[in-house]
């Protein structure tokens, strides 16, 4: 028993010692004045920015705020610290503290970076779009804002690229929803799964894949008009493509590809034709 009251208190030692090794790094502020304070505070964020101290930076950012928050060096110091926890990865320290500059500065020449930062952080923490939507969707929306805030920023370049990226991403699970629906022969489920590509992500990669799923369950069902006005659909648009000639394994040999009874001269009735298939 003496034995493991000695060892505990050992172990206890060893604890404490190591806490104090760890121990965060004190800021101190050897100016006398608030707007020196603040200067010191900024430049020692900036230093520990560079040296990658990224925790110490954004404190010493966050000092700056809290010793004159109405100077213009408040929000430039918030980006700061948000751009520090950014830069390793902490995107939800630097979500907070994005929010928070969009809540106190909305007026602010750099709210557009700020937006754009946020959706950014959200577009980093998609890890597995087929479990978890809410940080596509959240990164999406600030994209769109972006879009239609900012139209002429460089900023929406990026989010109109971006927003492909993450149009993919949702595609693919629509994609992976239906055919997961399919492998169970749910077919108004799996039928619902593919025309959301169609209707939501028309400029996705995935879209020609839905086309022909479509071509397949409306086929199953019977419904063989159904079936090949998607593939004319497919054809019209993606006729070299490997899902059309899926698509036309389908039907029987007799069945033959409707792109090859349009003539030429048909020019102007082609619209007007695909228009009318969905009517």
């Amino acid at each position: 028993m003496k034995f493991i009251f000695i060892l505990l208190i050992f172990i206890t030692f060893l604890f404490s010692s190591g806490c104090k090794s760890k121990k965060e790094e004190q800021i101190v502020l050897d100016s006398k004045d608030l707007e020196s304070q603040m200067t010191e505070a900024y430049n020692k964020g900036l230093k520990a920015l560079e040296e990658g101290d990224v925790l110490f930076a954004a404190k010493n950012f966050n000092i700056v705020e809290n010793i004159y928050p109405q100077s213009i060096w408040a929000p430039r110091s918030i980006l700061m610290a948000a751009y520090s926890y950014y830069s390793q990865d902490y995107y939800g320290d630097s979500i907070s503290e994005l929010k928070r500059f969009i809540k106190n500065y909305p007026e602010n020449e750099s709210t557009p970076y700020a937006y754009f930062l946020l959706a950014t952080c959200y577009y980093e923490l998609i890890v597995d779009e087929k479990k978890d939507l809410s940080s596509i969707s959240q990164s999406k929306k600030y994209f769109n804002l972006i879009l239609k805030k900012y139209p002429n920023t460089d900023f929406a370049l990026d989010a109109k690229f971006k927003l492909l990226l993450i149009n993919n991403i949702l595609a693919s699970k629509e994609v992976y929803l239906g055919k997961y629906y399919l492998s169970k022969k749910k077919w108004i489920p799996a039928m619902n799964r593919f025309k959301n590509v169609i209707t939501d992500y028309e400029e996705t990669e995935y879209v020609e894949e839905a086309i022909h799923r479509l071509v397949e369950i409306n086929y199953i069902l019977g419904l063989e008009e159904e079936a090949k006005k998607y593939a004319v659909l497919l054809g019209y648009n993606y006729q070299s493509s490997e899902w059309y000639k899926e698509s036309y394994r389908v039907f029987n040999k007799k069945y033959q590809n409707p792109i090859l009874k349009i003539k030429k001269d048909e020019g102007n009735k082609i619209i007007k034709k695909f228009k009318e298939l969905f009517k």
